[in-house]
């Protein structure tokens, strides 16, 4: 019998953020899981730690890839979930239930295409730091993303069988694409009212922010349009000043 979720964590050299992750994976109420770790032929000992932990169900890869989203689509390539959960090094469940909340409510609700709930932002001593500056609405439709990532990747839980590979042509927000592509194939999506994945608050750097923020756009652009799309970015101008004013600060 396949199970019913897929865990993926993606890592490389990802000993400093891995343990809090794996310990999140193994402590779950409910086992109807497979755990990949797909490793990008790490130099550190993070395959190692993997091992370790001693996580049940779990299989580990190791080989080397060609960036984040390639890693992501081999792992999507040998999962055999019905649903997949991806978690980066670093982030984790809420709480030791909080995979059960998600098996409940995707059986009483006839399976979803697409689950999901809130995001809390936490820093490496896992305090809470705050929520992400966008908070996943409680109607969720592929209209939702025209403004942006609503909901956070970890919290955005995809039947796999709708889902299709990343586009590894975008290097930074080939989630955000991915998701929106998820949406058009769901005929129906249901949202938790709970926090479900502590999200580990690193930051991109500036650069990083400013190319993702550009590929964000072409993104919108081609499944929005154009001008709406410029329309509504009128509105983020502000906000863009005010991160880059602190980015400046924080020096």
């Amino acid at each position: 019998m396949d199970p019913l979720f897929s865990i993926i964590t993606v890592t490389y050299n990802a000993s400093a953020t891995l343990l809090p992750t794996l310990r999140s994976v193994k402590e779950q109420t409910c086992s109807l899981y497979e755990y990949i770790i797909m490793d990008g032929a790490s130099k550190d000992n993070t395959v190692q730690l993997a091992k370790e932990a001693e996580i049940p169900n779990a299989r580990i890869y190791s080989s080397p890839d060609k960036g984040l989203y390639d890693a992501m689509n081999k792992a999507i390539d040998v999962a055999t979930g019905e649903y997949l959960i991806f978690l980066n090094s670093g982030d984790a469940f809420h709480s030791a239930d909080t995979l059960q909340l998600i098996a409940d409510t995707i059986m009483d609700n006839d399976f979803p295409g697409i689950v999901y709930g809130q995001t809390q932002l936490v820093n490496a001593e896992r305090k809470r730091v705050g929520d992400r500056h966008l908070t996943a609405p409680e109607d969720l439709s592929y209209n939702s993303f025209a403004g942006g990532m609503v909901v956070c990747h970890q919290a955005f839980i995809v039947l796999k069988r709708i889902a299709g590979k990343y586009d590894t042509r975008y290097r930074y927000s080939a989630d955000y694409e991915w998701c929106i592509r998820c949406l058009q194939h769901s005929r129906h999506n249901t949202y938790i009212d709970n926090t479900i994945i502590d999200y580990l608050s690193e930051g991109l750097t500036t650069a990083n922010r400013k190319a993702s923020l550009i590929e964000r756009f072409k993104i919108m652009c081609h499944y929005y349009g154009t001008l709406p799309t410029i329309l509504r970015h009128l509105t983020f101008i502000p906000r863009f000043i005010k991160q880059s004013i602190k980015d400046h600060r924080n020096k």
